[in-house]
């Protein structure tokens, strides 16, 4: 069957990725369960990478402002890392943003995954925000 990108589209789907996002990107910081979710989710674009039926990478698209996207909530399964799964859920998060009209993606990586985003032409701009008073962010823009 191989890889997709897509939606979740069934309720064991959307409990997939929401469980994904949970154990990779708040699990470790001890966040409580629910804090996986925001308001956003009603209005973004959400992808899920399937290999062979299995959720391995997910990410969200906000709409930043009328040029500017951001990505959100990018995460890949743990035991899944370094396959290219992000690469391929943020060419797709880009690739729908072009076709959006976007001219401008960025995102707030966590300290540790800046170097991932720097091999993807992102750009460094600045120190953002410390999640939770611990986890550096750093802003990263793209042009498209």
């Amino acid at each position: 069957m191989g890889i997709i990108i897509r939606q979740p589209e069934t309720d064991l789907e959307w409990d997939a990725y929401y469980d994904l996002r949970f154990r990779v990107l708040r699990e470790p910081l001890n966040q409580p369960l629910g804090s996986e979710r925001n308001e956003g989710d009603a209005t973004g674009i959400h992808f899920a990478l399937y290999d062979n039926s299995e959720i391995k990478a997910i990410a969200r698209l906000d709409q930043a402002s009328e040029t500017t996207s951001q990505v959100r909530f990018v995460a890949v399964e743990i035991n899944s890392q370094g396959k290219g799964y992000g690469r391929e859920i943020m060419e797709a998060t880009e690739q729908k943003s072009k076709e959006r009209g976007n001219t401008k993606m960025i995102l707030h990586a966590r300290d540790y995954a800046v170097d991932f985003y720097l091999k993807l032409n992102y750009t460094l701009i600045e120190p953002s925000y410390k999640l939770f008073d611990v986890l550096q962010h750093f802003l990263m823009e793209k042009e498209l």
